[in-house]
């Protein structure tokens, strides 16, 4: 029985390896997923910077041909002898200076927008360095605890292999029966009365045929094979895995 019940700790630690080894891979995606959004964000960001400027530099040429055609209508205005086409290049030159403002005001909004997104993209190119660097290190680190559980993996295994071996074959068949069927945890140890696995209290009787030893016994509510958790011969056993 206490070779059976360190089969049962060795699966449950290399269970419990398992998930720490798809744990490494999972946190990686995470954070490769949040450094694609950043990036994401800043090269949105980035194109709309560009086009800014290129905004601005549209702007500004226009304003530079509206100063030329305001320049053209003065010179024309000085050789003008009608009062109507006097009247008409003064309007036409107000409409210019009207146009020149609009354009002057509008280049001013454009380059107080360029300044916030070029403080938005430094910001957002530093958080992308720095979440590459932190992916880095992570990947790292995850590759260096891999290695660490897969050596742990590789000694548990061989301490399974050595505990099934001397496990009885019909007991063994019906450990692997019930840890198919329950999850991975086909023994429990039961603690004043009580199955640590259902949590439910197991009758006197069963009780103290359990400690006696005399038999295997089964939790009379979830199935597993049971054994008395305060067994100094089956805690010796375990501490020795």
């Amino acid at each position: 029985m206490s070779h059976l019940i360190c089969l049962q700790d060795c699966d449950n630690r290399i269970g419990h390896i398992m998930d720490k080894k798809n744990e490494g891979p999972l946190k990686i995606k995470e954070l490769e997923d949040e450094l694609n959004a950043i990036e994401e964000e800043y090269q949105e960001e980035l194109g709309r910077f560009e086009a800014l400027k290129i905004s601005g530099r549209d702007i500004d040429r226009e304003t530079q041909d509206l100063d030329v055609k305001v320049e053209k209508s003065n010179i024309r205005l000085s050789n003008i002898k009608s009062n109507k086409e006097y009247k008409a290049v003064l309007k036409e030159i107000d409409d210019l200076k009207k146009a020149k403002f609009q354009r002057e005001e509008k280049s001013l909004q454009v380059m107080e927008e360029i300044e916030v997104l070029r403080k938005r993209c430094q910001d957002n190119e530093k958080e992308v360095a720095e979440g590459r660097k932190k992916l880095d290190k992570e990947k790292n680190e995850v590759q260096i605890e891999l290695k660490a559980l897969d050596e742990e993996l590789r000694l548990f295994e061989k301490k399974r292999v050595l505990f099934s071996q001397t496990v009885e074959q019909d007991l063994l068949k019906k450990y692997l029966f019930l840890k198919e069927r329950k999850q991975g945890q086909a023994i429990s140890p039961v603690s004043q009365a009580v199955c640590q696995v259902c949590h439910m209290r197991i009758p006197p009787q069963t009780y103290n045929e359990l400690i006696r030893g005399d038999s295997l016994l089964s939790c009379t509510n979830c199935g597993r094979i049971i054994y008395w958790a305060d067994d100094e011969h089956y805690k010796k056993a375990l501490n020795e895995i």
